[in-house]
């Protein structure tokens, strides 16, 4: 999953999210990656295209990826021979973008653009900012573009550096964001280009941000003293978590029109993160603290302002 400083049994309900300027209903079903008529207690949902593929990964102790068909269909998705995958970013036409372990501990980028790595182990291309040994592609669009980040260090203790690159001229244009004292990711790039992401300031606080035709909008969700946008769809509407005085991790969306509204899932209210939304609103993100997350999926019904 998304590094973070300072995820079938599906339970359906409705939840009146708690919302900072506005009011949105949504309908939750919780979600378990099963296989063999057993369910992993670890599942976390990152990522939805508008035909509602999603995907995400499994299993705490050696991750394993996977997409997903709902209600229940999933199809493992690992890269050839890697000690563990992350499958966190998918577009319209189903290519996948994540990362991967090697057996010697490097960390590396990927796309797959078969979006079916059951088949022929998939068309995966490894990624990698020329001279480094750790990145992670967390976002992709329909245009072959992929927003991620690279660090200098084997186990990702030097700040990360944000990128977005193109897939079919192999070509990375590096993101500099003012004030990143301590890195930044990039995590969505949407058809339009806009960027979504997090930079760490020189007190080591997480802030959002929104990078739209050249101009930088910083995201700090009210009241929070920590925010990560973690994805955003060609609407522009961006997602991801914030953390508030108490400590306790909430989802939101954000519009530029209406600003943020608060999501939590109501089995994880407090722990919920929402990672994914697609051009229809669709949310995906998980909830709970490891060794057990639960993901899910939120379907909006409809929203009001008060």
């Amino acid at each position: 999953m998304k590094r973070l400083t300072s995820l079938a049994t599906f339970a359906a309900t409705v939840l009146f999210c708690a919302s900072l300027w506005a009011q949105t209903s949504y309908s939750f079903q919780d979600v378990k990656y099963t296989a063999n008529n057993a369910a992993d207690q670890f599942t976390q949902l990152l990522g939805i295209n508008s035909n509602g593929t999603i995907v995400g990964y499994h299993n705490v102790n050696q991750n394993a990826g996977f997409t997903l068909a709902l209600p229940a269909t999933f199809t493992t998705e690992n890269f050839p021979e890697s000690m563990m995958t992350q499958v966190i970013g998918i577009n319209n036409t189903g290519t996948t973008v994540g990362f991967y372990v090697d057996n010697n501990g490097n960390t590396h980028g990927f796309t797959d653009i078969s979006g079916n790595a059951a088949a022929a182990n998939g068309q995966f291309s490894t990624v990698d900012f020329p001279g480094t040994v750790f990145n992670q592609l967390l976002g992709t669009n329909d245009k072959g573009q992929a927003a991620g980040y690279y660090s200098l260090s084997q186990n990702n203790s030097t700040p990360d550096t944000p990128y977005v690159y193109d897939e079919q001229g192999a070509v990375f244009q590096v993101i500099v964001i003012p004030g990143a004292i301590g890195g930044a990711q990039a995590t969505g790039v949407n058809n339009s280009q806009q960027v979504s992401g997090f930079y760490i300031d020189v007190n080591g606080v997480n802030h959002g941000f929104l990078l739209s035709f050249g101009q930088l909008t910083t995201l700090d969700a009210p009241g929070s003293i920590f925010t990560q946008a973690l994805g955003l769809n060609n609407n522009g509407q961006v997602v991801g978590q914030y953390m508030d005085a108490q400590e306790n991790t909430h989802g939101f969306i954000w519009t530029a029109q209406n600003g943020f509204t608060t999501v939590d899932d109501p089995n994880g209210i407090g722990t919920t993160i929402v990672n994914g939304i697609n051009d229809a609103g669709v949310l995906v993100g998980f909830y709970g603290s490891a060794p057990v997350n639960t993901g899910f999926v939120a379907q909006p019904i409809s929203a009001q302002a008060r």
